[in-house]
């Protein structure tokens, strides 16, 4: 009797681990199909700026994340400093598919879109908050989507901030300053008539060949974010500064529609939260590189900094006040009220 019960037991037993062992097969099988949906892709990612910014560090990000979800599968190279493709071509390869992301300032493409000139708009943006707002928001959107025919899609905007000016002749404190200086600029309607209403020249030179540029004298000076003056180290070759916060420099992610449509499901699921993962590493980075960078600039004292008061900044404000007018068919009143609505809800006044 006692060997009749055993044997049950036994037999009973196998019955168990039998099915936890299937079990376990069957999860193990259904991990692996899961993973086995992932396309083994080899993505690009160009942009123009150095590796100690906000736009490479979300780069990373999106790399790493993409990289460790897909097991592998998905390999992300970056190629900053225009290694890849620089200012003038990089958006022909990405409509070419030759690269899949970019994140060019949009200035950039004033001339797809002229609603594009938003951030070169003067003193509109008080900060990346009121900035971000606007470029999340219905108009924002609509202007990153704008680019649709060429095969290209916005998808979120990488801020750097606001930009200041510097210069090889003189201190800048007012807008008679500039009289008959020049300086380069991301290209654009708008920016070239800031500089030709306070009477000044501009001229649109590749981000990468600015450095020997001014060094070369060919510009008298640039407007850059704190973290493309240090990380660029364009105070070696000027001698002044200006704390303007006048126009700003905000960057987009663009992706070639082909590529991102052409990914199966669970591909850019992983392609998608990796690209949220850098836009929040960006938009964080932009802040604290941008404060590190001035202090780093402060300690070099390469440069004179003027840093403007409120009555001295009013001047500019009212100088450069007669653009918007003139610019307020091309972009829109809309636009320009939704930009202004986002300043007065997260701008500092």
């Amino acid at each position: 009797m006692k060997i009749k019960i055993l044997g049950l037991l036994t037999f009973m037993l196998i019955i168990v681990l039998a099915a936890c062992g299937g079990e376990d097969s069957t999860e193990g099988a259904d991990s692996e199909g899961e993973n086995s949906d992932i396309e083994e892709t080899t993505i690009k990612f160009s942009h123009v700026v150095a590796e100690n910014t906000p736009k490479h560090q979300g780069a990373l990000t999106m790399k790493e994340y993409i990289e460790e979800e897909s097991g592998g599968k998905i390999t992300v190279e970056i190629y900053p400093n225009s290694s890849l493709f620089g200012d003038k071509d990089e958006y022909q390869n990405l409509v070419a598919n030759n690269v899949q992301f970019i994140a060019p300032d949009l200035s950039k493409f004033v001339g797809n879109n002229p609603q594009f000139n938003v951030p070169s708009l003067p003193f509109l943006f008080d900060n990346d908050e009121a900035a971000l707002d606007f470029w999340d928001g219905e108009k924002g959107q609509e202007i990153l989507t704008s680019l649709e025919d060429d095969g290209v899609r916005g998808l979120y905007m990488w801020p750097n901030g606001g930009k200041h000016v510097t210069n090889n002749e003189r201190p800048i404190s007012s807008p008679e300053d500039f009289q008959g200086l020049k300086f380069r600029t991301q290209g654009g309607q708008v920016l070239e008539e800031i500089y030709s209403t306070m009477g000044a020249g501009s001229e649109s030179i590749p981000f990468g060949e600015l450095y020997t540029s001014l060094d070369q004298g060919v510009v008298d000076g640039q407007e850059n974010t704190y973290s493309n003056i240090e990380s660029k180290k364009f105070d070696e070759v000027q001698n002044y500064m200006t704390v303007m916060n006048h126009t700003r420099v905000d960057y987009a992610i663009f992706t070639n529609i082909e590529f991102w449509e052409g990914m199966n499901e669970a591909t850019r699921e992983i392609v998608e939260a990796g690209v949220e993962e850098g836009t929040n590493v960006a938009r964080e980075e932009a802040i604290t590189l941008n404060e590190e960078a001035f202090e780093t600039i402060k300690e070099r004292g390469e440069v004179e900094i003027t840093e403007l008061s409120p009555e001295e900044i009013e001047k500019f404000r009212d100088a450069l006040e007669p653009i918007y007018e003139e610019f307020e068919e091309d972009i829109g009143s809309d636009v320009i009220e939704a930009a202004r609505e986002s300043n007065e809800e997260h701008g500092e006044g």
